[in-house]
Protein backbone atom coordinates (compact mmCIF):
# COMPACT_ATOMS: atom_id res chain seq x y z
CA UNK A 1 0.00 0.00 0.00
CA UNK A 2 2.82 2.37 0.84
CA UNK A 3 4.61 1.72 -2.49
CA UNK A 4 1.42 2.22 -4.45
CA UNK A 5 0.85 5.50 -2.65
CA UNK A 6 4.40 6.59 -3.45
CA UNK A 7 3.97 5.92 -7.17
CA UNK A 8 0.74 7.89 -7.23
CA UNK A 9 2.47 10.81 -5.58
CA UNK A 10 5.31 10.55 -8.06
CA UNK A 11 2.94 10.71 -11.01
CA UNK A 12 1.18 13.63 -9.46
CA UNK A 13 4.47 15.46 -8.97
CA UNK A 14 5.58 14.87 -12.57
CA UNK A 15 2.20 16.00 -13.93
CA UNK A 16 2.37 19.16 -11.90
CA UNK A 17 5.90 19.74 -13.11
CA UNK A 18 4.86 19.33 -16.75
CA UNK A 19 2.03 21.77 -16.31
CA UNK A 20 4.30 24.34 -14.73
CA UNK A 21 6.78 23.78 -17.53
CA UNK A 22 4.12 24.23 -20.20
CA UNK A 23 3.02 27.48 -18.62
CA UNK A 24 6.59 28.71 -18.69
CA UNK A 25 6.88 27.67 -22.35
CA UNK A 26 3.72 29.55 -23.28
CA UNK A 27 4.91 32.67 -21.49
CA UNK A 28 8.24 32.41 -23.21
CA UNK A 29 6.57 32.13 -26.62
CA UNK A 30 4.32 35.08 -25.84
CA UNK A 31 7.32 37.21 -24.99
CA UNK A 32 9.07 36.16 -28.17
CA UNK A 33 6.00 36.99 -30.26
CA UNK A 34 5.72 40.38 -28.62
CA UNK A 35 9.36 41.06 -29.33
CA UNK A 36 8.94 40.08 -32.99
CA UNK A 37 5.65 41.98 -33.32
CA UNK A 38 7.03 45.33 -32.15
CA UNK A 39 10.48 45.97 -33.65
CA UNK A 40 9.21 49.37 -34.72
CA UNK A 41 8.28 50.27 -31.16
CA UNK A 42 11.77 49.34 -30.00
CA UNK A 43 13.41 51.57 -32.60
CA UNK A 44 15.52 54.43 -31.26
CA UNK A 45 14.97 56.47 -34.41
CA UNK A 46 12.95 59.56 -33.52
CA UNK A 47 11.35 59.86 -36.97
CA UNK A 48 10.14 56.25 -36.77
CA UNK A 49 8.69 56.84 -33.31
CA UNK A 50 6.80 59.89 -34.56
CA UNK A 51 5.57 57.85 -37.50
CA UNK A 52 4.38 55.11 -35.15
CA UNK A 53 2.61 57.65 -32.97
CA UNK A 54 0.81 59.07 -35.99
CA UNK A 55 -0.16 55.57 -37.13
CA UNK A 56 -1.60 54.65 -33.73
CA UNK A 57 -3.56 57.91 -33.65
CA UNK A 58 -4.87 57.25 -37.14
CA UNK A 59 -5.98 53.73 -36.28
CA UNK A 60 -7.66 55.00 -33.13
CA UNK A 61 -9.65 57.58 -35.10
CA UNK A 62 -10.39 54.97 -37.77
CA UNK A 63 -11.83 52.56 -35.19
CA UNK A 64 -14.02 55.36 -33.86
CA UNK A 65 -15.20 55.96 -37.46
CA UNK A 66 -13.80 59.49 -37.46
CA UNK A 67 -12.47 59.01 -40.96
CA UNK A 68 -11.52 62.62 -41.71
CA UNK A 69 -9.29 62.78 -38.62
CA UNK A 70 -7.97 59.30 -39.33
CA UNK A 71 -6.99 60.38 -42.82
CA UNK A 72 -5.05 63.38 -41.52
CA UNK A 73 -3.04 61.22 -39.13
CA UNK A 74 -2.47 58.40 -41.61
CA UNK A 75 -1.23 60.79 -44.28
CA UNK A 76 1.51 61.86 -41.87
CA UNK A 77 2.52 58.21 -41.58
CA UNK A 78 3.32 58.10 -45.29
CA UNK A 79 5.98 60.76 -44.74
CA UNK A 80 7.89 58.60 -42.24
CA UNK A 81 10.87 56.32 -42.93
CA UNK A 82 9.34 52.95 -42.06
CA UNK A 83 7.90 51.21 -45.13
CA UNK A 84 5.87 48.66 -43.14
CA UNK A 85 3.99 51.39 -41.28
CA UNK A 86 3.42 53.28 -44.50
CA UNK A 87 1.95 50.19 -46.17
CA UNK A 88 -0.40 49.62 -43.23
CA UNK A 89 -1.45 53.27 -43.33
CA UNK A 90 -2.28 53.06 -47.05
CA UNK A 91 -4.74 50.22 -46.39
CA UNK A 92 -6.59 52.29 -43.79
CA UNK A 93 -6.41 55.36 -46.01
CA UNK A 94 -8.12 53.60 -48.90
CA UNK A 95 -10.95 52.48 -46.64
CA UNK A 96 -11.22 55.95 -45.07
CA UNK A 97 -11.48 57.55 -48.51
CA UNK A 98 -14.24 55.12 -49.48
CA UNK A 99 -16.18 55.80 -46.29
CA UNK A 100 -15.77 59.57 -46.65
CA UNK A 101 -17.01 59.43 -50.24
CA UNK A 102 -20.14 57.57 -49.15
CA UNK A 103 -20.79 59.96 -46.28
CA UNK A 104 -20.23 63.08 -48.35
CA UNK A 105 -22.51 62.10 -51.22
CA UNK A 106 -25.30 64.69 -51.24
CA UNK A 107 -28.98 63.89 -51.35
CA UNK A 108 -30.01 64.81 -54.89
CA UNK A 109 -33.64 65.64 -55.49
CA UNK A 110 -34.25 67.61 -58.68
CA UNK A 111 -32.85 68.17 -62.14
CA UNK A 112 -30.51 70.96 -61.04
CA UNK A 113 -29.04 68.85 -58.26
CA UNK A 114 -28.23 66.05 -60.67
CA UNK A 115 -26.94 68.53 -63.26
CA UNK A 116 -24.54 70.12 -60.77
CA UNK A 117 -23.37 66.72 -59.58
CA UNK A 118 -22.88 65.62 -63.18
CA UNK A 119 -20.69 68.66 -63.90
CA UNK A 120 -18.70 67.95 -60.75
CA UNK A 121 -18.12 64.36 -61.88
CA UNK A 122 -17.03 65.59 -65.31
CA UNK A 123 -14.45 67.83 -63.69
CA UNK A 124 -13.09 64.76 -61.89
CA UNK A 125 -13.10 62.74 -65.13
CA UNK A 126 -15.57 60.28 -63.59
CA UNK A 127 -17.42 59.83 -66.85
CA UNK A 128 -19.82 57.04 -65.87
CA UNK A 129 -20.97 58.88 -62.76
CA UNK A 130 -21.35 62.10 -64.75
CA UNK A 131 -23.49 60.37 -67.36
CA UNK A 132 -25.71 58.80 -64.73
CA UNK A 133 -26.47 62.16 -63.11
CA UNK A 134 -26.94 64.02 -66.39
CA UNK A 135 -29.30 61.31 -67.62
CA UNK A 136 -31.38 61.76 -64.48
CA UNK A 137 -31.31 65.53 -64.88
CA UNK A 138 -32.48 65.29 -68.48
CA UNK A 139 -35.32 62.95 -67.63
CA UNK A 140 -36.49 65.41 -64.99
CA UNK A 141 -36.12 68.44 -67.29
CA UNK A 142 -35.95 67.36 -70.95
CA UNK A 143 -36.27 70.93 -72.27
CA UNK A 144 -33.41 72.36 -70.20
CA UNK A 145 -30.86 73.40 -72.82
CA UNK A 146 -27.92 73.60 -70.39
CA UNK A 147 -28.43 69.96 -69.41
CA UNK A 148 -28.54 68.81 -73.04
CA UNK A 149 -25.47 70.94 -73.76
CA UNK A 150 -23.60 69.30 -70.88
CA UNK A 151 -24.50 65.87 -72.24
CA UNK A 152 -23.14 66.92 -75.64
CA UNK A 153 -19.88 67.97 -74.00
CA UNK A 154 -19.68 64.70 -72.06
CA UNK A 155 -20.28 62.69 -75.22
CA UNK A 156 -17.46 64.56 -76.94
CA UNK A 157 -15.07 64.04 -74.03
CA UNK A 158 -15.73 60.30 -74.13
CA UNK A 159 -15.35 60.02 -77.90
CA UNK A 160 -19.05 59.66 -78.74
CA UNK A 161 -18.99 61.98 -81.77
CA UNK A 162 -22.42 61.12 -83.24
CA UNK A 163 -24.22 61.42 -79.93
CA UNK A 164 -22.37 64.62 -79.13
CA UNK A 165 -23.43 66.18 -82.43
CA UNK A 166 -27.04 65.17 -81.92
CA UNK A 167 -27.21 66.56 -78.39
CA UNK A 168 -25.42 69.76 -79.37
CA UNK A 169 -27.90 70.28 -82.21
CA UNK A 170 -30.80 69.90 -79.78
CA UNK A 171 -29.16 72.27 -77.28
CA UNK A 172 -28.80 74.89 -80.02
CA UNK A 173 -32.40 74.42 -81.11
CA UNK A 174 -33.52 74.97 -77.52
CA UNK A 175 -31.27 78.01 -77.17
CA UNK A 176 -29.41 79.42 -80.20
CA UNK A 177 -26.81 81.10 -77.96
CA UNK A 178 -25.34 77.66 -77.31
CA UNK A 179 -23.91 77.79 -80.84
CA UNK A 180 -21.57 80.62 -79.86
CA UNK A 181 -20.79 79.06 -76.53
CA UNK A 182 -19.66 75.82 -78.17
CA UNK A 183 -17.28 77.63 -80.55
CA UNK A 184 -14.89 78.43 -77.71
CA UNK A 185 -15.59 75.42 -75.51
CA UNK A 186 -12.51 73.19 -75.10
CA UNK A 187 -14.77 70.23 -74.29
CA UNK A 188 -15.56 70.02 -78.00
CA UNK A 189 -11.93 69.90 -79.16
CA UNK A 190 -12.47 66.33 -80.36
CA UNK A 191 -14.96 67.61 -82.96
CA UNK A 192 -12.95 70.56 -84.26
CA UNK A 193 -11.98 68.74 -87.45
CA UNK A 194 -15.42 67.24 -88.01
CA UNK A 195 -17.19 69.04 -90.94
CA UNK A 196 -20.55 68.44 -89.28
CA UNK A 197 -19.36 70.43 -86.28
CA UNK A 198 -18.21 73.32 -88.46
CA UNK A 199 -21.48 73.30 -90.39
CA UNK A 200 -23.51 73.34 -87.17
CA UNK A 201 -21.56 76.11 -85.47
CA UNK A 202 -20.81 78.26 -88.50
CA UNK A 203 -23.90 78.07 -90.74
CA UNK A 204 -23.07 81.47 -92.22
CA UNK A 205 -20.00 79.95 -93.92
CA UNK A 206 -22.17 77.42 -95.70
CA UNK A 207 -24.53 80.19 -96.80
CA UNK A 208 -21.76 82.39 -98.19
CA UNK A 209 -20.22 79.40 -99.99
CA UNK A 210 -23.48 78.61 -101.79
Amino acid sequence: MAKSSGRAKGRGTRTSSVRRGSRKTIKSKDLQQKRHASPIRDSNDQATQQQLKAYEEGVKQFQQQKFARAKQALERVLEGPNKELADRARVHLRISDQRLTRVSEPVLKGAEDHYNQGIAMMNLARWDDAREHLDRARKAAPKADHIVYAMAALDCLTGEADSSMENLKIAIQLRPENRYRARNDEDFAFLQEDPRFTELLYPEREGSGG
